[in-house]
């Protein structure tokens, strides 16, 4: 975990040298970031991409941690992966020459059980195995209840229940959901059947060892709990998004302001007040990923004054620095 002098010293850095372009978006979007939370705006942030097994913990729980994010949206690997990160580190293996990779040496990683992440391979045993089987005995356990609950629920009850502590390979004070269980961080997570337990769940649901595929709770649920949060956290100022890649993590929680607007018809709806995402995505072919900020204003997400960045350059480089500008401690050269 950085100290608050080394963020300053590494937000003072980029103040001098980050002047133009892309680097002095970045610096744009992180003043705008804190900027926001001064004025008593909350935040949001969303992971798509690999950004677990990137260890984006290493900055991320301590913005957590120190109340600087008060809502996440991720994809279900996200949710997973720094999980698995945190109990089976040292299993990992790092391929530096990822590129140079032929079919035959993929079937070989295959064949030690080892998941290829660009260079980073997850070992599915000490992994997603371990994971697994107390994940789904909490589920069984619902099921026997007749509870139900949401897939981030399930995964910070076991780690406040201590269930891997023994297998921890990392300090968990560099694992992002480890600080979002400790705080009940408002979590969201569109889509979790695309993941490596959504996958071993319905699995577990067709092999009938969870009968009622409803014990978890669904993405409409998410959605409603979304409106909720945003309806008591940001109806005074609208929220801050800042978003990281893009996909179904941007899209789902942007969504939650155009549909109390013209779904519910809900009155003086606040439109998200800050927009900043970091994406390498080329701006055309219709994406969502590549969709420039006005766009939004189109759906009602965005309004003309929210402001907005984009900072085309890769995540696991600028994340770190903008959550590194906003943990420093003010000065003359970070203020």
């Amino acid at each position: 975990m950085a100290s608050s002098n080394q963020q300053k010293t590494v937000s003072d850095y980029i103040g001098r040298h980050f002047r133009h372009f892309n680097a002095a978006t970045l610096i744009d979007a992180a003043d705008a970031y804190k900027d926001h939370l001064r004025q008593g705006g909350k935040m949001m942030i969303t992971l798509a991409g690999a950004m677990s097994t990137a260890e984006l913990g290493l900055s991320l729980a301590e913005l957590i941690r120190q109340d600087k994010v008060h809502a996440i949206s991720c994809t279900g690997a996200n949710l997973e992966e720094d999980i698995y990160n945190l109990v089976a580190h040292d299993h990992y293996e790092r391929l530096p020459n990822y590129r140079d990779l032929a079919p035959a040496d993929e079937q070989k990683l295959l064949d030690r059980q080892l998941n290829r992440v660009t260079d980073t391979c997850i070992p599915e045993e000490e992994a997603m195995r371990r994971i697994e089987r107390k994940f789904m005995d909490r589920c069984r356990e619902l099921e026997t209840k007749d509870e139900r609950a949401f897939p981030h629920q399930i995964l910070y009850q076991l780690l406040r229940d201590g269930a891997w502590h023994s297998d921890y390979q990392i300090d968990p004070a560099d694992s992002w959901m480890a600080a979002a269980s400790e705080k009940d961080l408002p979590l969201f997570v569109p889509g979790w059947e695309d993941s490596t337990l959504g996958n071993m769940f319905a699995a577990s649901c067709i092999n009938g060892s969870i009968e009622n595929p409803s014990t978890i709770r669904s993405g409409v649920e998410y959605m409603i709990e979304l409106k909720r949060w945003y309806e008591n956290e940001c109806s005074r100022m609208g929220g801050g998004f800042f978003q990281i890649g893009g996909g179904i993590a941007g899209d789902f929680p942007i969504c939650v302001v155009p549909m109390m607007e013209q779904d519910l018809y809900m009155a003086g709806v606040k439109k998200w007040e800050y927009f900043c995402q970091i994406s390498d995505s080329t701006t055309s072919y219709g994406s969502y990923s590549g969709a420039v900020p006005n766009e939004k204003i189109t759906w009602g997400k965005l309004a003309i004054d929210t402001p907005k960045f984009v900072i085309e350059s890769d995540a696991t480089i600028v994340a770190p620095l903008i959550f590194a500008r906003v943990l420093a401690a003010e000065s003359p050269e970070t203020a």
